[in-house]
């Protein structure tokens, strides 16, 4: 392949994982050559939505080792999703197993670490039995998918834009924000691509009971620095990023002042720098975000603070969040996982 063309698309690999939840329990994880699966036509995945996911990366170091970022946390927020649903998801030792067969199977698949691209794996539970009643479903399929990808949305680089959603709303007040399942990015699909056509990077997500504070990007938490404090929203409707959780620590450990509250509308002006973060994008700064209403509410040209971009706080904890994905910085945190390949 050519790593230096890749993007944050589908390619199809060597193989999925799966196993199926049938009578209270679940087979054996098998590799499985085709990338269709067969459910039932009205299963309560297609009709009403009954499915969960999760996003984590296998990444091949400087070491050539191939390591996996906390699948811990993702195990964890999978089987909280599946139960807000009312389904059942895997235990932790299935789930990084699981996660470490889609690496091996498709390990010809994982680029190399001088392309900065990786191996992204697409863990989901889903219900597969036919029903129409409005229940919880008792069968369901775990599978776990792998994927070379580049970067989501765009890179670290000072060049994007985010527009302020103000005709959709990604989630409702206690609502399903906090979860991640497929129709809180159903909800979202329409108003990015709009964004998108528009030269914007990422919609960011007032709070929809208000519209006063700041929820999270489409695809990603935000988070935001002024002077020596790094600020993010807290809010029942977010959902809990593993990336902010992780570049949290590392800020709070780099001397940064760690704050979680509600953000209001009016204060985006008074950040030295923006940024949304996530799985998919690690961290995606942003240079502007525009308000349909207000006009520009966010600019990062007037900062002087940020004049440098490669020693801005940013790039800090991105160098840093990336060097311990990548082994290139200690893993003090013992967050990565390797996965033995031979």
């Amino acid at each position: 392949m050519n790593w230096n063309e890749l993007k944050f698309k589908y390619t199809k690999t060597n193989a999925i994982i799966c196993s199926y939840y049938t009578d209270g329990q679940w087979s054996p994880l098998q590799v499985v050559r085709d990338d269709k699966i067969s459910i039932n036509a009205l299963s309560a995945s297609l009709q009403y939505g009954i499915q969960a996911f999760e996003g984590l990366k296998a990444y091949r170091g400087a070491d050539e080792k191939v390591r996996l970022f906390r699948p811990w946390e993702n195990s964890a927020r999978l089987r909280r999703s599946a139960d807000f649903l009312g389904i059942a998801s895997p235990p932790e030792s299935m789930f990084i197993e699981a996660c470490k067969m889609a690496v091996r199977e498709n390990i010809q698949f994982l680029p190399p670490y001088e392309s900065g691209a990786t191996l992204y794996l697409r863990p989901f539970v889903i219900g597969i039995g036919g029903q129409i009643d409005l229940v919880s479903p008792n069968e369901v399929v775990f599978i776990v998918a792998a994927i070379p990808v580049s970067s989501f949305a765009g890179s670290i680089e000072y060049n994007s834009k985010a527009l302020i959603a103000r005709d959709h709303d990604r989630t409702a007040p206690m609502g399903t924000g906090a979860y991640k399942i497929g129709g809180n990015y159903a909800a979202s699909i329409v108003a990015g691509v709009k964004a998108k056509q528009q030269g914007y990077a990422s919609v960011l997500y007032l709070d929809s009971g208000s519209r006063r504070y700041i929820d999270e990007f489409s695809s990603s938490n935000f988070f935001g620095i002024k002077g020596s404090e790094y600020i993010t929203p807290e809010s029942s409707n977010i959902l809990p990023s593993i990336t902010n959780d992780s570049l949290m620590k590392i800020a709070s450990k780099s001397g940064l002042t760690v704050t979680k509250r509600a953000v209001g509308l009016e204060e985006l002006d008074s950040f030295d720098e923006i940024g949304a973060c996530g799985t998919a994008v690690v961290i995606l700064r942003m240079a502007q975000i525009d308000d349909p209403l207000n006009g520009i509410v966010y600019s990062q040209k007037k900062n002087k603070n940020t004049a440098n971009h490669n020693n801005s706080t940013c790039q800090l904890l991105y160098n840093k969040l990336i060097g311990i994905q990548f082994g290139t910085e200690e893993d003090t945190n013992n967050w990565c996982l390797t996965v033995p390949i031979n």
